[in-house]
C-alpha cells in the first residue's frame, strides 16, 4: 500500500502541465533528429566532416544569447550539447579513444567535449590513445596535456612529435581528487593506487593522513579505483564518477594539495578527419620546433613573436634523444595562422628552425 501523500489540486495541475510540455519537447526533439539524419545524408554525399566542433559552439552560443531564463546559460549549454551529441550519433557515431577504464577524468573530458552519445574506446595508456587514433580505430582521441600543479604530461608531448595526430580542440577540467575505498573509513589502508600525476598532486595530504601507506602508480585513476574495489586494504584516488562506477565510498573529498587544480586535455585526430577550425578570435596554435645548437639560438626564436606582437603562452623543452644535448621546443602561441601577424611570425620561426611542425590550431577552452 502506497504511503505517498496525495498531491494538492494545484500541484496535480502543474504536474499535468509538465507532462504535456515533456511530450511536446519529445516531439520536437525527434523532429530535430529527423532533420539531423537528413543532414548526415547530405554530408555523406558531399564528403564533409560529420563532427564540426565550431558548428556546435556556434549553435550553443546562439542558444545562450537567446535564452530568456530562468534556466542558466551553462545549463542550457549542457542540455544542447547532449541534444547535438544524440543527433550526431544518428548521423554518424563518433568513436573517441580515451584513457580507461570507465571513470577517468579523461572520459569526463571527452563527454564534456563530444557529449554523452559518443562511442568511447577505452585504452590502457595515453600512448594507446594516440596509436588508436593514428591507426583509425577511433576518429578522435582525448589525452592529458598538462596539469596546473604538476606541469606537462611528457609522454603526450613525445607522442605529438612522433605520430601524425594533430590537435583540434582542448578541454580544461577542474580536477577534484577523492580517496575511494570499499569501506567508509581510512583505517587500515595499506596501498594507495592512482596515476602518478594524481599521487603527486595529493602528496602533502597523503604524507599527513596516510604516511605509512604505499603509493602505487598505475596507468589511470580509474584503474586505481578498480583495484581498490578488489582489495579491502587498498584505496584509490579518483573522481566521483569512478566511485559510482566501482561502487566505492568517498572516504575523503578533494584531497588534492592545490584547490585550483585543473588539467588541460587535448582533442586529437588525423589531419584528414577534420579541417583546421576557422578563426574564432580566441585561438591557440601549437608548434614543435628545434634549432641548431649554437649560441643565442633559443633567443632568436623569440624575436619573431615579439616583432609581430604574438603572445607565447607555453614553452616546454624535451630532449631530442640524439645524444648531442639537442632539444625540441613545444610552443603555444595566441592566435590563428589566418591572422596576418601570426602567419608572418610563424613563417619567420620556420625559417630559423632546423625542425618545424604545426601540432594544430584550435579554440581556447572556455573562450
Amino acid at each position: 500500500m502506497s504511503t505517498e501523500p496525495q498531491a494538492t489540486p494545484e500541484l496535480a495541475s502543474l504536474r499535468v502541465q509538465i507532462d504535456n510540455l515533456d511530450q511536446q519537447l519529445l516531439t520536437l526533439l525527434n523532429q530535430r533528429a529527423l532533420v539531423a539524419e537528413r543532414v548526415g545524408e547530405v554530408k555523406k554525399q558531399e564528403g564533409s566532416a560529420f563532427f564540426r566542433p565550431d558548428r556546435v559552439a556556434q549553435v550553443i552560443e546562439k542558444i545562450k544569447s537567446a535564452n530568456p531564463g530562468p534556466l542558466k546559460d551553462q545549463h542550457v549549454a549542457a542540455i544542447w550539447r547532449e541534444i547535438m551529441s544524440a543527433c550526431l550519433a544518428l548521423e554518424s557515431p563518433q568513436r573517441v579513444a580515451v584513457l580507461g577504464p570507465a571513470g577517468t577524468f579523461c572520459e569526463e573530458a571527452a563527454i564534456q567535449y563530444f557529449g554523452g552519445a559518443a562511442d568511447l574506446l577505452y585504452c590502457g595508456s595515453f600512448e594507446e590513445v594516440f596509436h588508436a587514433t593514428a591507426a583509425g580505430s577511433a576518429q578522435y582521441g582525448v589525452v592529458g596535456l598538462e596539469n596546473s600543479t604538476e606541469g606537462v604530461v611528457t609522454r603526450s608531448l613525445d607522442m605529438l612529435l612522433h605520430t601524425p595526430c594533430q590537435v583540434v580542440g582542448e578541454v580544461s577540467l577542474l580536477i577534484r581528487h577523492n580517496l575511494l575505498r570499499t569501506s567508509n573509513s581510512a583505517e587500515g589502508i595499506e596501498v594507495v593506487a592512482a596515476h602518478p600525476q594524481a599521487l603527486a598532486q595529493c602528496q602533502s595530504w597523503l604524507s599527513k593522513h596516510l604516511p605509512h601507506a604505499e603509493r602505487r602508480p598505475v596507468e589511470s585513476n580509474a584503474e586505481g579505483a578498480r583495484l581498490a574495489a578488489l582489495h579491502p586494504t587498498w584505496a584509490g584516488i579518483a573522481g566521483e564518477r569512478a566511485a559510482q562506477q566501482f561502487g566505492l565510498h568517498v572516504v575523503a573529498h578533494a584531497i588534492q594539495d592545490e584547490a585550483y587544480n585543473r588539467t588541460r586535455f587535448a582533442v586529437i585526430c588525423l589531419p584528414g578527419t577534420l579541417p583546421t577550425p576557422a578563426p574564432t578570435g580566441h585561438d591557440c596554435t601549437s608548434i614543435i620546433i628545434s634549432v641548431p645548437n649554437r649560441p643565442g639560438a633559443v633567443h632568436d626564436l623569440l624575436v619573431p613573436l615579439k616583432k609581430h606582437g604574438v603572445s607565447m603562452t607555453r614553452f616546454e623543452s624535451r630532449p631530442a634523444r640524439t645524444g648531442k644535448w639537442e632539444y625540441y621546443f613545444y610552443v603555444d602561441i595566441e592566435g590563428h595562422p589566418e591572422q596576418p601577424h601570426v602567419a608572418q611570425a610563424l613563417a619567420e620561426l620556420q625559417a630559423l628552425s632546423a625542425f618545424y611542425k604545426v601540432l594544430g590550431t584550435y579554440p581556447v577552452a572556455g573562450a
